[in-house]
């Protein structure tokens, strides 16, 4: 409650201070919301209401639309509107849930991609087992685990975040960020928080080994199927796993490796864009481009 008094509101990053170029940022960050939510919608509809694809491979791929579309949601009407009217005001309260809901759709989406992996591993590696190990009690079971340990881990960070006293109120980022809000401390370093990160780096390196040894696994049984079919027919259901994979870890270790400078940065500002919006956009693209299954449904509801 201290720090509520002191800093009742935040000040984000404004792109410019020309009106026309604010209302250039507004149109862009518009467009592109357009296009991830309607990618997205258009996954999570089309699982939803065909029962072709009620298996748990597109399952949990509905679940990943909804988190990419939730972390999204969460920082870019803000920014729009911000522009829209001219201003860099952000409450305390909204502030604290841009933390807790970004850092749980985060977290929610690297879990889930890591269960992604195991799925694939199932049903390549031990196909006789699928339907034993990955049925719907599993899977339902798994989506659950997923979600509650994803909000309790960012109500961690946002109580180790926000347990700080801030010196100032201007955040160099157009949402909320943790790295930028933590330059704002006046003691320096917190011990709640710095826990939370090793834990989370540890959990977040502890996930991409599990990945890379899961699809280690994975090419090694394709090379002994025989038939050239099913080896395709097995790398298609892989691949583009595989490149969502490697895109949210890439741009996250491009934006956060990069220790956060003091002042404004076109650099900063990109590298945040990346890791925070193109994989919602890609993600939805990449399974559709490369999945005959969901191709043909949604064709079927661009046709309805």
């Amino acid at each position: 409650m201290d720090n509520q008094t002191r800093t009742p509101y935040f000040l984000l990053l404004g792109f410019s201070e020309s009106q026309q170029l604010q209302l250039l940022h507004f149109f862009l960050f518009f467009v592109l919301y357009l296009a991830i939510t309607t990618a997205n919608l258009l996954i999570i509809c089309a699982v939803a209401f065909d029962r072709h694809l009620h298996r748990p491979m597109y399952f949990f791929l509905m679940n990943l639309a909804l988190q990419d579309l939730g972390s999204v949601s969460v920082i870019v009407p803000k920014s729009m509107v911000n522009s829209l009217i001219d201003t860099r005001h952000i409450s305390y309260f909204a502030c604290v849930a841009q933390v807790f809901l970004l850092v749980s759709f985060l977290g929610s989406n690297i879990s889930l991609l890591t269960v992604m992996a195991y799925d694939r591993y199932v049903a390549i590696c031990n196909p006789l087992h699928y339907e034993m190990v990955m049925n719907w009690k599993a899977c339902t079971e798994i989506i659950i685990l997923v979600w509650v340990t994803s909000l309790l881990y960012g109500m961690l960070h946002t109580i180790g975040t926000f347990s700080i006293n801030f010196c100032s109120n201007v955040v160099n980022q157009f949402f909320c960020e943790i790295p930028q809000l933590l330059k704002l401390s006046c003691s320096g370093f917190n011990l709640v928080e710095v826990g939370v990160l090793v834990a989370s780096v540890t959990a977040g390196l502890g996930c991409t080994c599990f990945i890379t040894v899961s699809y280690a696994m994975i090419f090694k049984a394709v090379q002994r199927i025989s038939s050239e079919k099913r080896r395709q027919k097995a790398l298609s259901t892989c691949i583009p796993h595989l490149l969502v994979v490697s895109m949210l870890t890439s741009t996250g270790c491009l934006a956060y490796l990069r220790s956060p400078s003091n002042t404004p940065s076109f650099i900063d500002l990109g590298l945040t864009v990346l890791y925070s919006l193109l994989p919602p956009l890609f993600n939805p693209i990449i399974y559709s481009m490369r999945n005959t299954n969901i191709k043909f449904v949604l064709s079927k509801l661009w046709k309805f």
